[in-house]
């Protein structure tokens, strides 16, 4: 009871963040930002949203590939087909229920490929672990591209067109910030779980070990070469659909691949932060193009363009996938009949 309690409490933080940043977002505007927003999506080409569907179902139907190289190295064999629908409905359930979509795909592809549940969630620990250090290799090309994006990024949260006068934070200040938080969350935890010392040391090892579990795996995988093919297409697909949704709106079509780079990389983050992204991928996105130039009220308008797309994409993929996997095992279940 306690435990289910803890868990529906922890969805609850997670949706009030989405929705205290969605209203953070927009609690400033003002009738001229609201006209310019207005016209702007007036004047928009939603068409783009053609290839940018297009090239997010590519993602994930590169990822349900990926899946399926890892699950073979365990001597299983699963259809692609049953495979892609099972990651879409649980893109589609991690929409609605942080984490539940990964324990939702491996049930469901484990019940249609006659497959042990419990050896597919390895996989997908594996695969987080990986995505992990590819978003960490994104991180490194942005800030090797751009080395300021980050701080002036940190610094956009803390002033708006409204309030110019406010001066930029520096570097080493926000370095200190960011360190002091991290340590006030750490003695909180050993606080409330009456932890040592030695146990946040004990935790940071066993991080470190599972990433490292994560990259040497790699290394005994008979197809490697192609598993690192993969994950490079998968973010490529990231990246491409980003620098197309750039020309969706006259005022962005003037950027290109370094700022691409960059709402990759909060947008990343964001997606994570919240149920879908909700709040917290539009705002992250809507303050990395204001380091750009890009107006308060426009910036914000893109980045829930952008969102509103993949969420298109997970709900319209994940509904057909979650009626088309039992309709395309009863079919081939009475052909093998027949």
């Amino acid at each position: 009871m306690k435990k289910r309690f803890f868990t529906i409490l922890q969805y609850l933080v997670f949706f009030g963040l989405g929705f205290f940043l969605v209203w953070w977002s927009i609690r400033d505007l003002t009738t001229e930002d609201k006209l310019l927003i207005s016209q702007s999506l007036k004047h928009a080409r939603y068409y783009l949203i053609i290839p940018v569907f297009i090239l997010l179902v590519a993602s994930h139907f590169l990822r349900a590939v990926r899946w399926r190289l890892l699950i073979s190295s365990l001597g299983y064999q699963t259809k692609i087909s049953n495979t892609f629908f099972a990651v879409m409905v649980g893109y589609l359930a991690n929409s609605a229920v942080p984490r539940l979509g990964e324990v939702l795909k491996c049930t469901l592809l484990a019940r249609y490929e006659k497959l042990p549940a419990d050896k597919l969630i390895g996989t997908i620990i594996l695969e987080r672990i990986i995505d992990v250090v590819s978003l960490l290799i994104v991180f490194g090309i942005t800030f090797v591209i751009q080395p300021d994006i980050f701080t002036e990024l940190i610094n956009a949260f803390f002033r708006s067109h409204h309030d110019q006068s406010r001066k930029r934070i520096p570097g080493y200040l926000i370095a200190v910030i960011f360190f002091s938080i991290i340590i006030l969350v750490l003695l909180i935890w050993m606080i409330a779980k009456k932890k040592t010392l030695q146990d946040v040391v004990g935790l940071f090892k066993k991080i470190g070990r599972s990433i490292w579990q994560g990259i040497s795996t790699i290394q005994h995988l008979r197809n490697r070469g192609i598993f690192i093919l993969y994950t490079a297409g998968i973010w490529f697909l990231y990246f491409i659909s980003g620098y197309v949704g750039f020309y969706a709106l006259q005022e962005t079509e003037v950027y290109g691949a370094k700022e691409a780079f960059a709402i990759l990389s909060a947008g990343s983050i964001g997606m994570t932060a919240t149920p879908g992204g909700i709040g917290a991928y539009s705002i992250l996105v809507q303050k990395t193009m204001q380091v750009y130039g890009l107006n308060e009220a426009i910036a914000l308008a893109f980045g829930w363009i952008l969102w509103i797309a993949q969420e298109f994409v997970i709900l319209v993929g994940g509904l057909i996938s979650f009626a088309a996997i039992p309709y395309f095992n009863k079919k081939k279940k009475q052909v093998e009949t027949i």
